[in-house]
């Protein structure tokens, strides 16, 4: 774990949860597992401020605790997982894309939640929609339900694990931590609810009279309430799936802009089929038939059995080695080395980064020495067909930054120079490390530089919140148009013109760490894929 990651990590939690529970989540990340006590002595706070923050962090998942032998709880905060929060914004817009508005409201309230119920979740969403529908319009419950059904069923949402019942017959006192546990056929069955409902408006200021009273009785009817009939099934968003997904979506684009449009559509399809009944860690998809992927094109796609056909001999025979050849049944057996796309795509970033970075010569003797694997000085200039000097400086640079590395196989024990080959290779590992760290630092600089231009400009900011809310409220009561002429005048012209530059800067900013994120998404994808293959 390096101090980037360490720093960004930070950073967003005190971004999403203050600064108490970013003071104890960095605690636990710089530090490892430790107890409750230990936690509260190292950090200074109390026990009881300690306690929330821990419940706070085990509610999103970005801490998970461990019974030990000695009878003792430990907390452990790990990194990866918080540095997932980073990409939240792209789980949210993923389930929009796939499921429109109610799919997009599921995940990002589970998200901001942690944890809900099924039944807790349908109602919060429906409210939020209904709240955005025109007056006399409602979001029925039935059709939220059928959305989370339907995300349950392609894995993108789970149920959490759950205690095990304990009888209460049993005289032995409760263990200090439940162990909590999930059966993997359950994970993703929806409980039978028969949710009957409409979404509800938030009353106005003005409708509530007596508000107190209203507020008891509110009270003492939710105490009298039974609990929901999915009392205790918790879910949240499967991140690994999404991940998936977008690794599914990046070979699809390489595909498409390797060959043509119809190959990038069978592959999809292929990785389609695929997505459920493969891991998200597997090195390859289950082998598939050319007769099951004919079956399983999408209905607009006209296109023969033959062709198909000719289609994935021309993927299998491809240099890159997307698609593999795993049997001759059934039309032939197809399956997707994951790997090996990862990998590629690793692969593609670097020589984009080199290119950008020290200019196209530069790249050329970087995707030299990827083919050739080892290259001495001499041979890297005769094969990239540059000047010696030129190619020094520029081998030199890419040295220095370590995107390549140097080798030496000496002839002699005593390692004399004049007896010693000094061959450059690219070690793709390595660099993709160096390369995710420097992504890291990239995002945690974006974040700071967001934050500075919100403090910088908050007097201002707060006046147009303030302005707008007064706007607000003036539209809903029937104000003139003059006096809402007056109002908005409040705010002059420089500093209109200083809210449009704010508003333009944070806009490149977000944008910027989401860019940012999609590199390090290829980039933890390939190290982990090669980490686990070897």
């Amino acid at each position: 774990m390096t101090q980037a990651e360490i720093k960004l990590c930070s950073l967003l939690l005190q971004e999403h949860f203050g600064e108490i529970v970013e003071k104890i989540g960095t605690h636990l990340i710089k530090t490892g597992s430790q107890p409750l006590r230990v936690i509260a002595n190292d950090t200074g706070m109390s026990l009881d401020q300690v306690k929330k923050a821990l419940c706070v962090l085990i509610q999103h998942n970005l801490v998970t605790y461990q019974l030990q032998k000695r009878g003792f709880v430990e907390y452990e905060a790990p990194c990866s997982r918080v540095l997932r929060i980073l990409r939240y914004p792209r789980y949210i817009y993923t389930a929009k894309t796939l499921y429109s508005d109610m799919g997009e409201l599921i995940v990002e309230e589970l998200l901001l939640n942690g944890k809900m119920t099924m039944s807790a979740v349908v109602r919060k969403v429906a409210d939020r929609l209904t709240e955005t529908m025109e007056d006399g319009k409602t979001m029925d419950y039935g059709e939220v339900s059928n959305t989370f059904v339907r995300l349950a069923d392609t894995h993108f949402i789970q149920r959490c694990p759950m205690a095990p019942e304990t009888t209460e017959t049993s005289d032995a006192p409760p263990p200090p931590a439940p162990t909590l546990a999930v059966n993997e056929k359950d994970m993703y069955v929806v409980p039978n609810l028969n949710l009957i409902g409409k979404g509800k408006r938030r009353r106005s200021f003005d409708d509530e009279d007596n508000g107190e009273h209203k507020a008891k009785r509110q009270k003492q009817d939710a105490d009298s309430k039974e609990p929901p009939p999915d009392d205790g099934i918790y879910w949240q968003a499967n991140i690994d799936r999404f991940h998936q997904h977008f690794r599914d979506q990046a070979i699809v684009s390489a595909v498409a802009n390797r060959m043509d449009q119809t190959s990038s559509e069978i592959v999809r399809t292929m990785l389609r089929m695929s997505e459920i009944t493969t891991s998200s860690n597997a090195p390859y998809t289950q082998p598939l038939s050319s007769n099951e992927i004919f079956r399983s094109l999408p209905t607009g796609y006209n296109i023969v059995k033959q062709i198909l056909d000719q289609y994935l001999t021309l993927l299998a025979d491809d240099p890159l080695e997307f698609v593999g050849k795993s049997g001759d049944s059934g039309g032939g057996m197809y399956v997707i080395n994951l790997h090996k796309a990862l990998a590629t795509l690793a692969t593609a970033t670097l020589e984009s980064i080199v290119q950008e970075r020290f200019g196209s010569r530069c790249a050329r003797i970087f995707r030299l020495l990827l083919r050739k694997k080892h290259l001495e000085q001499k041979q890297v200039e005769d094969f990239a067909m540059i000047p010696a000097k030129e190619a020094k400086d520029m081998l030199y640079k890419m040295l220095s930054e370590n995107f390549v590395s140097l080798q030496e196989i000496p002839k002699t024990p005593d390692h004399a120079p004049s007896r010693t080959f000094y061959l450059y290779t690219v070690n793709t590992l390595s660099s993709a490390r160096m390369l995710l760290h420097r992504c890291y630092k990239s995002v945690a600089n974006l974040i700071e530089r967001r934050q500075y231009e919100t403090k910088e400009n908050k007097r201002l900011l707060e006046k147009s919140q303030r302005v707008e809310a007064i706007l607000a409220s003036m539209q809903a009561t029937g104000a003139e148009e003059v006096q809402l002429q007056e109002i908005e005048e409040m705010i002059t012209a420089p500093e209109r013109q200083q809210l449009e530059n704010l508003k333009r800067n944070v806009n490149k900013i977000d944008a910027s760490e989401n860019q940012v994120d999609e590199t390090i998404f290829v980039l933890e994808s390939y190290i982990e894929s090669t980490v686990k293959k070897l």
